[in-house]
C-alpha cells in the first residue's frame, strides 16, 4: 500500500513538473518562433527572438552608443540617437516590423494608414497597453492610462475640468509664476543662463497652483517625489524581469518606488481632506483649480479617492513634463534662428505691447503657433506610444495574434522625408502657415505629438497656451542667442530633453 501511494505521488510530481515545463517551454520557445514564423508568412519582418530578453539587449547597447558623445553642427536629426534601434531596424526590414521586448512581441507601425487606423480604434481592437511595475505606480489607473466604462467617465469628468473657461482662469497663475521667473532672470542680463532648468522651476509652479491653489507649496513636495519616481522608470525601463519575481523578491529601485507612490498618495489624501474640512459649513465651492473641480465631480460621477489621486498625478507629471519640454528646444530654436524670434517679438509687441498677454491675444498668435507646431515636429516631447491586441484582430491587411503591442513612434513619422521633404531635418515654421493637416499633406497622423483619435492628450490646450503666454512674455524682455557653451545632446528620460540643459545669453531689450 505504501509503495502504491509513493508511486502515485511520484507519479503525480513527474506529470506536474512536466506540465510546467511544457508551459515554460511554449513561453520561452515556441510562442516566440510562432508569432515569427505568423508575421513573417504576412512580409513583416525584425530582428530575430532571443532566449529571454528578446532583442532588449541590443536596443541597449545601441542606445548606449547612440547618446555616448554629442551631436555636431546642432542637427535636428535626432531619430537615429533617440531611438537607433527603431532607425536601424526600419531601414533594414521596412516601415513595419516586429521585435522583442523581453517575451513580449512588438509591431513597429510607421505607415500612416495603419497608424490611423490604430489610434482611431474603432471597435476598441486596439486599446492602451496595461501599465505595470514602477510606470504603473507613476500615473496609476488616470485618464490617460484608464479603459472602457471608466476611462468614458474619466474622459468626461476630464473634458469638464479642461473646457475653455477653466483654462481662461488659470491663465494669470502662470502669468504671475512667469514673472516670478522673469524677476530672477535680471540678474543674468548680457550673461549665460541655462533655461531648461528655469522652465522645469516654471511648470511646476504653475501645475502646483493650478491643482492644488493654496495648497501649492504641498504640492511642490509632491512633484519632488514624483521626479524621482520618472527617475526609477527611466531608469529600469529595459530591464526585463519574469513574471511574479517581484513578489518574492524585490529589488531596491521597487522598494523606494513603493515608499514615493504612498509618499505622493498620503500627500494629496490629506489636501483632499483639508479641502473637505474647509468646505464643511460653507456655501462656497471647493474651489477653482484642479483638485476642487476633481471634488465637485466627486459625488456626480461617483469616482473614489483614489481616481482622484491618480488624474492629480497625471496632471502634474505629465501636464509639467510636456511643456518644459516644449518650451526648453523652442527657446532652443529661436535661439538659433534670429529671423524666427523677431517675427515671434513682432507679433507679439504688436498684439500685446508691454501689457500681460491675455487669452484671446494668445488665442490668435499666428506665427507663434506654427514655431510651436515645428518644435513639436522636430522634438516631440513623447517619442513613441504603445496599443495592445487582446484578441485576433485584422489591420490593414494583416492578421495580429493576441497579446502583441503595436508600438507607434510620433518621431519616426515626424523625421520621414517621404511625408515632409528632403527639407525634414530642417527648421521651417512655414510649414505649418495653413494648419497640421495642409503641413502633412492631408495626413493629420503624420503630426502626434498629442497624439491622434479619443485619446489624443487632454492637456493639448492647457500645455500650448503655458507656452504661449512664457514665450511671448520673455520675448516682451529679451533677445537671445544660444551660447557657445552649449551642447547639443538631446536624450530621452522618458520625455525629450535636452542632457546638458539649454545654455543661451540674454540681452534685454
Amino acid at each position: 500500500m505504501m509503495m502504491m501511494m509513493i508511486v502515485i505521488l511520484a507519479c503525480f510530481l513527474f506529470i506536474s513538473l512536466l506540465v510546467i515545463l511544457v508551459r515554460v517551454f511554449k513561453k520561452l520557445w515556441w510562442t516566440p518562433f510562432h508569432v515569427q514564423f505568423l508575421m513573417k508568412s504576412q512580409a513583416i519582418q525584425g530582428p530575430p527572438y532571443k532566449f529571454l530578453h528578446g532583442n532588449t539587449k541590443e536596443i541597449v547597447e545601441m542606445r548606449k552608443n547612440s547618446i555616448s558623445k554629442a551631436m555636431d553642427h546642432l542637427s535636428h536629426d535626432i531619430f537615429p540617437r533617440i531611438l537607433p534601434h527603431i532607425f536601424s531596424w526600419k531601414k533594414q526590414y521596412g516601415a513595419n516590423f516586429l521585435y522583442w521586448y523581453g517575451l513580449q512581441p512588438e509591431l513597429v507601425v510607421t505607415e500612416p494608414e495603419l497608424l490611423k487606423e490604430i489610434l482611431s480604434n474603432r471597435n476598441n481592437n486596439f486599446p492602451k497597453i496595461d501599465l505595470e511595475g514602477f510606470s504603473q505606480k507613476l500615473l496609476g489607473d488616470g485618464v490617460s492610462s484608464s479603459k472602457g466604462e471608466k476611462w468614458a467617465k474619466m474622459r468626461k469628468l476630464a473634458n469638464h475640468v479642461f473646457h475653455g473657461e477653466s483654462l481662461k482662469s488659470m491663465i494669470p497663475v502662470m502669468i504671475m509664476s512667469c514673472e516670478t521667473m522673469l524677476e530672477r532672470w535680471k540678474m543674468y542680463e548680457e550673461k549665460e543662463i541655462e533655461v531648461f532648468e528655469e522652465f522645469r522651476l516654471l511648470t511646476s509652479e504653475i501645475i502646483s497652483r493650478t491643482a492644488f491653489g493654496s495648497s501649492y507649496l504641498e504640492g511642490k513636495n509632491i512633484f519632488q517625489m514624483l521626479m524621482k519616481l520618472a527617475l526609477l522608470v527611466s531608469r529600469n525601463a529595459h530591464k526585463i524581469r519574469l513574471p511574479g519575481i517581484s513578489q518574492i523578491w524585490k529589488i531596491s529601485d521597487e522598494i523606494e518606488s513603493e515608499k514615493l507612490e504612498q509618499g505622493i498618495r498620503d500627500s494629496i489624501t490629506r489636501i483632499i481632506k483639508k479641502r473637505e474640512q474647509e468646505k464643511i459649513g460653507k456655501e462656497h465651492n471647493f474651489g477653482s483649480d484642479f483638485l476642487g473641480k476633481l471634488l465637485e465631480a466627486y459625488q456626480e460621477y461617483r469616482i473614489s479617492v483614489e481616481d482622484i489621486v491618480d488624474e492629480c498625478k497625471t496632471f502634474y507629471f505629465a501636464g509639467h513634463e510636456t511643456t518644459t519640454s516644449l518650451l526648453g528646444w523652442t527657446i532652443f530654436l529661436l535661439a538659433t534662428n534670429k529671423n524666427w524670434q523677431e517675427k515671434a517679438r513682432k507679433e507679439v509687441l504688436e498684439s500685446f505691447g508691454q501689457k500681460v498677454p491675455t487669452a484671446d491675444g494668445l488665442s490668435r498668435l499666428k506665427i507663434m503657433n506654427m514655431i510651436l507646431d515645428e518644435s513639436l515636429r522636430l522634438y516631440p516631447p513623447v517619442p513613441f506610444i504603445k496599443r495592445k491586441v487582446d484578441k485576433k484582430v485584422q489591420l490593414g491587411k494583416l492578421t495580429l495574434p493576441p497579446q502583441m503591442q503595436l508600438y507607434i513612434s510620433p518621431l519616426a513619422v515626424q523625421h520621414d522625408p517621404k511625408i515632409w521633404g528632403e527639407d525634414v531635418h530642417v527648421f521651417k515654421p512655414e510649414r505649418f502657415a495653413e494648419g497640421a493637416v495642409k503641413a502633412t499633406n492631408n495626413n493629420p497622423v503624420a503630426f502626434l505629438p498629442f497624439g491622434y483619435g479619443p485619446r489624443t492628450c487632454l492637456g493639448l490646450n492647457f500645455a500650448m497656451i503655458e507656452a504661449k503666454a512664457t514665450l511671448s512674455m520673455i520675448l516682451q524682455r529679451y533677445m537671445f542667442t544660444i551660447s557657445p557653451t552649449y551642447i547639443h545632446s538631446p536624450v530621452q528620460l522618458f520625455m525629450l530633453r535636452p542632457q546638458h540643459g539649454v545654455k543661451i545669453i540674454l540681452q534685454k531689450i
